[in-house]
């Protein structure tokens, strides 16, 4: 960590780890332990996270059908493939996608892997509907860069009615996909993330923070 990121006052947690012993590996827990303050003192919420996985028939059945996927299919299958694997796992039948315009191509593929697995597809990109910006009360200098809002809320009450069993976005921008999110009757997952600069990467960010991306870290 470099110095000018060091500060004594920072509450320490798992981001903060290198040792990961919690992850069944070689490692002491460090002070600030996450799992060691459960363990002592904390035990009601550990407690009550085991009982939703184990008494909450829809919690029960993502986690054992997220575990599995991993299981079989770790280092073995992409992303897209995976959601396939999970959404069989899950029983569900109907897959909405959640689209950027400007990943219109992306989602059509998207689409046509799904389709070709057996499932139902409906899509909603986020300019539907084309709201003007101003309507919403944004600055008429900001439709310089197109003159309709990313519509993530018409998006969410558009697949809810379509009563879809799982969500999926591809590329919504941040915060939009919150809203998204926060809208869906259907549980969601995310196949793409938005990053204009990195083509859609933006891990490639975190990994260069020592070099091309150092000015992250400089104040």
């Amino acid at each position: 960590m470099s110095n000018e990121n060091r500060n004594d006052d920072i509450r320490r947690s798992c981001i903060d780890c290198a040792s990961f012993a919690c992850d069944g590996k070689s490692g002491t827990y460090p002070d600030f332990c996450l799992t060691c303050e459960l363990l002592e003192g904390e035990e009601g919420i550990l407690r009550d996270t085991l009982e939703k996985y184990t008494n909450d028939p829809e919690d029960s059945l993502i986690a054992k059908a997220s575990a599995t996927v991993e299981y079989e299919h770790y280092c073995k299958a992409t992303r897209v493939e995976e959601i396939c694997a999970f959404a069989r796992r899950i029983g569900a039948k109907k897959l909405g996608i959640a689209t950027c315009v400007g990943l219109s191509r992306e989602a059509r593929a998207a689409a046509a892997i799904f389709r070709h697995n057996g499932f139902e597809v409906y899509g909603v990109a986020c300019k539907a509907g084309a709201v003007r910006k101003t309507e919403i009360g944004l600055d008429p200098a900001q439709e310089d860069l197109g003159p309709h809002i990313c519509n993530p809320i018409l998006q969410a009450k558009l697949l809810n009615k379509e009563k879809t069993d799982l969500n999926i976005v591809i590329g919504l921008c941040v915060g939009h996909d919150s809203l998204f999110y926060k809208y869906s009757d259907a549980l969601c997952t995310t196949l793409v993330t938005k990053d204009r600069v990195l083509g859609h990467n933006p891990v490639a960010a975190l990994y260069q923070t020592d070099s091309y991306y150092s000015r992250l870290l400089k104040k």
